[in-house]
């Protein structure tokens, strides 16, 4: 079992670290951890989140994890010079890993789904919201 830790990833620009703190680890089954982008926003509520639930599936065949990260659009007052969050963009996505399934395959596939996500196609049709044509 994986032990809970920071996360850092790349921002946009590529270049730029972006720390997402270990709030809070999981408990057990349908306890989420929680990760959140601490640097980013003067208030928690103004900060992207992530969490991960894990869990048996109904036969406990098979191991789900679901995650949320929520990303909010920040904006600012212009006379006020408050921030406040105009909007969010969930991302949610889950898997469920048969416990039948060899490990080299698991990797295997977890890998290949990662790299999906990342490669300029995926990307350009998730950030466009729409799947190409």
């Amino acid at each position: 079992m994986p032990a809970m830790a920071n996360v850092t990833v790349k921002a946009a620009n590529g270049t730029t670290d972006v720390v997402y703190s270990a709030l809070n680890p999981s408990s057990g089954d349908k306890v989420p951890a929680l990760w959140r982008a601490e640097a980013a926003g003067l208030s928690s509520n103004l900060r992207p989140t992530l969490d991960l639930v894990s869990q048996w599936n109904g036969p406990r065949t098979a191991r789900r994890i679901t995650g949320t990260y929520m990303y909010p659009y920040v904006f600012t007052n212009a006379s006020t010079f408050e921030k406040s969050v105009r909007a969010r963009i969930p991302i949610i996505y889950s898997a469920t890993v048969p416990v039948e399934v060899p490990d080299t395959e698991i990797a295997e596939a977890i890998s290949q789904f990662n790299n999906l996500l990342v490669a300029t196609l995926v990307k350009d049709c998730i950030k466009l919201g729409f799947a190409p044509t």
